[in-house]
């Protein structure tokens, strides 16, 4: 196994490979990529049995082979090479040498047999979708997935298909995040299924192209996605995610419209003298006016009123501050539209006239 290959095309499919790997490992040969060389290609694997991404770049290689190295020094060294080196890459026996520049390297390696296999069903569905609608979509929504949950569904984000409608939701049980957009074609079908945390994080970075398409193939178990030279596979959160279609059907108080610049910047400055560990503000509603308020226990005390458009009973309630400005950085209007549910039980936050985006946060007792 023998090849040469330019730093900057190989570069950047390495980072890519090398964050689903994880730095403590069950199982040694899982710190390693996976190098398979054929006539025309270089493929490299990255897994943690529970994420897959593959890599494909185009080269003319003498002769064929496969070996699996240590992802995070051969990472080092490639990444610590001058711009656009030619590094030679030549496999002997257990180990690789790697020359480039007046550089030389010997890696030990483990076998390519010994690589375990990523166990994927048989991926009968499938559609289509632009990777710059995906990556909003996500973006919008990933921050509400919640992290090592006792109830794991929340521990990822559900992906709903209804046709040509796709809808993506992510909770941590405290607040909740809706985004809804259209397919260009139909799918076909009616689907929901539930990426993991970490395949969504992973998912969001890959989407470096907003003009790129993208082919997605899913089962009940897994998911494959193809993004140019890259392929992503993740296996999916066997659970299923709970109705949260109930928190529509409340009596609403009046909306409150409020500049979203404002507000941001009113519950930052609030926010820095809450309690640190539950960021709790509380907002008191008037007629055309909302004051914003917080102490903690040390006794500081803030306090910030600001002049809304709102026409309905005085209402008082808290949230989490952070909550609130994870909400209110996601519009895309700058009128934020917050409405109350006439109990007090739940607030949503969204545009003017655009069902696009929802944002729900439950209040907290201060």
């Amino acid at each position: 196994m023998k090849f040469t290959i330019n730093r900057e095309a190989l570069l950047a499919p390495l980072q890519q490979i090398v964050n689903v790997i994880e730095k403590r490992q069950t199982m040694p040969i899982l710190a390693n990529i996976l190098i398979n060389i054929q006539k025309d290609s270089l493929i490299l694997t990255g897994t943690d049995l529970e994420i897959q991404i593959i890599a494909k770049i185009t080269i003319d290689a003498p002769s064929i082979g496969s070996i699996t190295v240590p992802a995070r020094k051969f990472l080092d060294i490639c990444r610590l090479l001058p711009t656009n080196a030619d590094i030679k890459i030549e496999r002997l026996e257990d180990k690789i040498k790697i020359n480039a520049h007046r550089s030389r390297f010997v890696l030990s390696c483990l076998p390519a047999e010994n690589y375990p296999e990523f166990a994927e069903s048989s991926l009968e569905r499938q559609f289509s979708i632009n990777a710059g609608k995906l990556k909003k979509a996500l973006d919008k929504t990933l921050f509400c997935m919640a992290n090592q949950d006792v109830r794991y569904y929340l521990n990822g984000l559900l992906l709903n298909i209804s046709n040509r409608k796709i809808k993506l939701v992510a909770s941590d049980g405290h607040r909740l995040a809706i985004y809804e957009d259209e397919l260009d074609e139909a799918a076909g079908f009616e689907a929901r299924i539930i990426l993991p945390r970490k395949g969504v994080m992973e998912l969001s970075r890959l989407l470096d192209d907003p003009e790129a398409d993208l082919d997605v193939e899913f089962s009940s178990n897994n998911i494959r996605i193809k993004i140019k030279h890259i392929v992503f596979s993740a296996k999916l959160v066997d659970a299923k995610y709970p109705d949260f279609s109930k928190v529509f059907e409340q009596p609403f108080l009046n909306e409150i419209h409020i500049q979203k610049q404002a507000l941001k910047e009113a519950l930052t400055r609030v926010a820095v003298l809450s309690n640190e560990k539950f960021k709790g503000v509380s907002l008191d509603v008037y007629a055309g006016n909302l004051r914003i308020s917080t102490h903690n226990p040390e006794h500081d005390e803030a306090e910030e009123e600001m002049l809304i458009e709102y026409t309905g009973e005085p209402v008082s309630i808290a949230f989490n501050a952070q909550y609130l400005l994870d909400a209110v950085s996601n519009l895309d209007s700058e009128l934020a539209v917050l409405t109350i549910t006439s109990n007090n039980s739940t607030c949503f936050i969204n545009e003017p006239n655009l069902e696009t985006y929802k944002f729900i946060v439950m209040p907290m007792r201060l």
